[in-house]
């Protein structure tokens, strides 16, 4: 059984998804410990909740973005895991942060990157008149939102949506294929090879699996 880390700043959805999928034994592991940037985050209440450990830890009890990263590095590494898994985690990482964890960190971004990373992206799908929007999981390395992509779910975009009515059908899709993502990473089929994202065996294309 592997061990997963998981960093979040907010409500935790996609937290939940990964734990409960752990309880059914659809992840091949089980989340270890929870740490967010932000004390209220109400995903630390979901693993307390799940007897998961829970740590908050301030970026302004520290000096600067690599005080705060190596602080945080060494409490993960107390708990000694085999994956890093982003679920909203809206801090900028330092290089030093990415490297000491590349190849065996994830994260999800709302949107079929590399198109909107970064923040807003229902809103500039809205704006722009998209036809499609989406969710994608992806390796994290030093680029914001540029690791290999691993898997993306589109989901359809009508002239009447709101953004609210727009992120939960986003949310859908990112509570189905991040489980999947997770597991396929506990299980050995997932891995990152000369910053490319490859499974079972074969490289993956730069938009990563389709899922259906």
């Amino acid at each position: 059984m592997k061990r997963i880390v998981v960093l979040i700043s907010g409500s935790g959805s996609n937290l939940q998804a990964i734990i409960d999928a752990c309880a059914q034994q659809r992840i091949n592991g089980s989340v270890a410990a929870v740490f967010s940037n932000k004390a209220g985050a109400y995903g630390l209440e979901r693993a307390r909740a799940a007897n998961i450990p829970a740590h908050a830890l301030s970026p302004k009890a520290f000096a600067d973005r690599d005080a705060f990263d190596y602080a945080l590095m060494d409490q993960i590494d107390q708990y000694q895991p085999d994956l890093i898994v982003l679920a909203g985690y809206m801090r900028i990482l330092s290089p030093t942060f990415v490297q000491h964890y590349l190849g065996r960190m994830l994260n999800i971004h709302p949107s079929l990157l590399p198109k909107y990373p970064g923040l807003h992206t229902h809103r500039q799908a809205i704006e722009n008149g998209d036809a499609e929007h989406g969710t994608t999981v992806h390796f994290v390395t030093e680029e914001l939102d540029g690791g290999p992509v691993v898997i993306q779910a589109r989901v359809p975009v009508f002239a009447e949506d709101s953004e609210e009515e727009l992120i939960a059908r986003v949310l859908h899709q990112e509570h189905a294929i991040y489980p999947l993502a997770v597991n396929w990473f506990t299980t050995g089929r997932l891995s990152m090879q000369n910053q490319q994202a490859w499974l079972d065996g074969a490289q993956l294309p730069a938009q990563g699996h389709a899922h259906e």
